[in-house]
């Protein structure tokens, strides 16, 4: 039995479930593809160095995959995994950023509003130096001196 081949589907069959299942929509989107074919460069460059039939640094055992091998000498069943690692990983990213509560002041990331020292709020409590802070009543250290 191919046994590194039906993990490498079912790994593929688990993400493509895992993308419909989450609602994220991961690959309808251009970005997903592109980061894709970013990773599938790197990885023929990697992988390729590490499973060179020349000198390999990894080898597998010829029953338990395919024995397709393209290009530099990477078994097909890697970049099948390569694309459930890096797949899921998004997607699961993505599912999480859904889940999050929205802010405050709306779903727009960024900083939350601050408040001065005496815990106002309010149009001019903020910390911004381009904001005028309200008058503020003498502090004990200065009344003595």
């Amino acid at each position: 039995m191919r046994e590194y081949t039906v993990l490498a589907v079912l790994s593929v069959l688990a993400v493509v479930a895992l993308e419909r299942w989450s609602g994220t929509r991961v690959f309808a989107r251009a970005q997903f593809w592109v980061s894709m074919a970013i990773v599938f460069g790197f990885q023929v460059l990697v992988d390729g160095w590490l499973t060179k039939l020349s000198a390999p640094i990894v080898i597998y055992a010829p029953d338990q995959f395919l024995g397709i091998r393209w290009p530099w000498d990477v078994p097909v069943e890697d970049y099948l995994f390569g694309f459930a690692m890096v797949g899921g990983a998004i997607i699961l990213w993505e599912r999480a950023k859904q889940r999050r509560p929205a802010r405050a002041t709306g779903d727009t990331p960024g900083p939350t509003r601050a408040t001065n020292p005496t815990g106002a709020t309010g149009p001019n409590s903020s910390n911004d130096p381009t904001v005028a802070a309200p008058a503020r009543q003498e502090d004990a250290c200065s009344r003595d001196q």
